[in-house]
């Protein structure tokens, strides 16, 4: 089963979408299986990542941007603005795809883990993702 999911994004940072997973699971009748994740974007990846406190997030966020900064000398790709060029290197450096057992219609997740869209750029946007059960 093939499902696409829309994601709304409010700017750069992780964004939730486990209970949208689970509900595509829960819908599609499957008992047991692999879940896997595929972003249709080159400035967005996936991420599997703690989702009790708050700081975990914000901390990746900005470890990642001061990896990553905006307006480096030597970006050459910058038509699209001065967030797009980073976006794409950490693309590239996060996964793209990510993939979650599951069993009893449930995700096999840690008890701490969620599955967060990482969005790249600073617009306000919809990604999609597409899963494959």
């Amino acid at each position: 089963m093939i499902k696409h999911l829309t994601i709304p994004v409010s700017g750069q940072g992780l964004h939730p979408f486990t209970a949208e997973v689970r509900e595509v699971i829960a819908s599609s009748g499957q008992r047991e299986g692999l879940c896997t994740l595929f972003i249709r974007h080159t400035s967005a990846s996936l991420l599997i990542q703690e989702n009790y406190d708050d700081s975990a997030r914000i901390d990746l966020e900005n470890w990642l941007n001061r990896l990553v900064p905006e307006n480096d000398p030597l970006y050459t790709h910058t038509l699209e603005g001065a967030d797009d060029m980073p976006a794409h290197i950490k693309s590239a450096l996060t996964a793209t795809q990510v993939s979650v057992p599951f069993q009893h219609s449930e995700l096999l997740l840690g008890t701490w883990q969620g599955i967060y869209l990482w969005e790249h750029r600073h617009c306000s946007d919809s990604r999609e993702v597409v899963i494959h059960l």
